[in-house]
């Protein structure tokens, strides 16, 4: 289910606005400053200052990937696209610059606030489908090394991959640790013993 919307006080905010000197800058600069956000301004890089900015807006005509200190799409804050060429290979390098929103030039006397929420919005509907996803990955991780656990445990005397469960599940008890983690001190144990073997072999 869609999460609600937060309608933020943006007051005190920062901004920091990546754009060659033009009419564009003041118009924007103007509005943020009325809505209350602190602002700077940003050409032909944006600089490491900017990291602790609560916003970037920046040009779509003219930007490239190595104005950013960070690989694209992997923005710190939210990012609004500054759009006057529609030429498809401008869009999608916004996009995968990062854009959460746009405001289309030339900006005039509004926009700036609706394209402040929307990209704080998508920024924290992104964040938090990237811990989700990290979430998942690492559950998965975590459930493929008690299977393999569970066949290292099988494969050094317990009866079957039943008993093998049982096994693990014993000396998590006895560990006061978690399965998974039980299991993650199993196959390192029998995996190095397994090389030590293997190396003793190939000396021998």
């Amino acid at each position: 289910m869609r999460r609600p919307m937060r309608i933020q006080n943006l007051g005190g905010a920062t901004a920091v606005i990546l754009h060659r000197p033009h009419p564009t800058v003041q118009a924007l600069d103007r509005q943020l400053r009325a809505i209350g956000l602190q602002v700077s301004q940003a050409w032909p890089d944006l600089g490491p200052a900017a990291l602790g900015a609560d916003f970037v807006f920046f040009d779509a005509d003219m930007g490239h990937d190595e104005q950013f200190p960070w690989a694209p799409g992997q923005s710190p804050m939210p990012m609004v696209a500054l759009i006057g060429s529609e030429a498809p290979g401008r869009i999608e390098w916004a996009l995968r610059a990062g854009a959460h929103a746009q405001l289309l030039k030339p900006v005039g006397d509004n926009g700036a606030y609706s394209a402040l929420l929307i990209a704080r919005d998508a920024f924290d509907a992104q964040r938090s489908l990237s811990v989700e996803i990290a979430d998942l990955r690492r559950r998965l991780d975590e459930r493929q090394t008690v299977v393999r656990a569970v066949t290292l445990l099988a494969a050094h005397g317990a009866r079957d991959d039943a008993a093998a469960y049982g096994r693990l599940r014993q000396m998590a008890m006895a560990w006061r640790v978690s399965l998974e983690d039980a299991a993650a001190r199993v196959v390192a144990r029998l995996t190095a013993a397994e090389e030590e073997v293997d190396d003793r072999r190939d000396r021998g």
